[in-house]
């Protein structure tokens, strides 16, 4: 007679329990929050919205603006993917002095571009569609500190020459992005490669949650002129796309050729729907990357994985994606959308490494250890995730 194995009773425990939110850790956040948002007395503020969009979020933002005395204006527009600014919509922006969007079209719209340069400021809320977000540790994690990893990521690239942005990976990935000094000394001359995250600045552009970029290259190195030509060419297997519920677990290949994606290598079921997704999308980030070490590794909707040294390409479809609409029906970002990423990538900038095999090397450079002394253990804050 075979006997019932013993079910063993005891309760192992290797690590420690998930600590509780704190009022402290809640005051944290708030202060993040505010200094984020430098909205000042007398400044009329505009909130371009979606339906989706918790309202908490936007009652957040109004209580601030109201206790420093300045206006708030809201706009809801019918979801979040809109491809341009309508044409209705351009007078209202135009008074305002602050703009916190949701908007998809918020940052390479040219009439946004325009008014940026005439210095109005911007936040970007995608990263906070809850308010309950500001319970999570990457709400708390000091910007300052964020700025100063940007920093550090940014001195790695080659000042006053050509060189290759180059990205591979142990699954055969070679792709290189061809950088001029021109381009360098323009992508890298905005608030946020200055490490500038607060929008206190004219002009400027943040984020909010401060997770996401800025990126390796997009458009803002050549103008934001999105035509231009850039040499941008090589083969990338991601490990993961968004709108898809897990990692591929076939080798996906995509070959780019003058930014565009020229080829789909692969014979899953998920390499064909990506193949009649993508063939002929043209790059427009190259290399998401973001500087928050208690942004989520695996989160990957709704744009990312944000994680310092996991990386997303965003790409622009040819054609509105059948396959988006049906599983990512209320997605923020359009249906002409897709970002493609890695976890684990090697990033060389000329011969200066960026990324070590999925490690952003800016985390261990002095200054930022340095600074991160002042918030807590440099360890635990910028090699522990979240």
């Amino acid at each position: 007679m075979n006997e019932i194995p013993f079910a063993d009773p005891t309760p192992y425990v290797g690590l420690p329990p998930k600590p509780k939110f704190t009022d402290r850790e809640w005051f944290q956040a708030l202060d993040q929050f505010a200094r984020v948002f430098a909205i000042r007395p007398g400044e009329r503020v505009l909130m371009l919205t979606d339906p989706l969009l918790d309202t908490r979020v936007v009652d957040a933002v109004t209580g601030l603006a109201r206790a420093r005395g300045a206006t708030v204006t809201q706009y809801m527009a019918p979801h979040t993917s809109l491809p341009g600014v309508p044409e209705a919509v351009k007078p209202i922006i135009e008074q305002a002095d602050f703009v916190v969007s949701t908007w998809f079209c918020s940052i390479e719209d040219p009439f946004n571009v325009a008014m940026r340069k005439r210095g109005q400021r911007w936040v970007k809320i995608t990263y906070f569609r809850d308010l309950d977000l500001l319970k999570t540790p990457q709400a708390r994690f000091p910007i300052e500190l964020v700025g100063e990893i940007i920093r550090a990521t940014e001195k790695r690239f080659p000042k006053g020459r050509d060189f290759d942005l180059r990205f591979t990976d142990a699954r055969g990935s070679d792709l290189v992005i061809g950088y001029t000094k021109a381009m360098r000394d323009a992508m890298f001359a905005g608030n946020r490669w200055r490490g500038r995250m607060f929008a206190d600045e004219p002009g400027c552009y943040v984020h909010y949650l401060p997770t996401h970029g800025p990126n390796f290259w997009d458009s803002t190195a050549n103008g934001n002129d999105p035509q231009a030509k850039v040499r941008i060419e090589g083969m990338l297997y991601p490990q993961w796309a968004i709108g898809f519920a897990q990692p591929f677990v076939e080798r996906i290949a995509f070959r780019f050729k003058d930014k565009h994606v020229t080829e789909v290598k692969g014979d899953s079921a998920e390499a064909a729907i990506l193949r009649d997704m993508c063939l002929g999308s043209r790059l427009i980030e190259g290399g998401g990357c973001g500087f928050n070490p208690k942004a989520p590794r695996y989160t990957v909707y709704p744009a990312g994985s944000n994680s310092p040294g996991a990386l997303h390409f965003g790409v622009d479809l040819a054609k509105p994606s059948d396959y988006i609409r049906r599983v990512m029906p209320n997605w923020e970002e359009p249906p002409v959308h897709q970002d493609l990423i890695a976890f684990d990538m090697t990033v060389t900038a000329g011969d200066e490494p960026i990324i070590d095999k999925g490690f952003l090397v800016a985390l261990r450079d002095p200054a930022v250890v340095e600074m991160a002394k002042r918030y807590g253990d440099p360890v635990e804050l910028l090699e522990a995730g979240p």
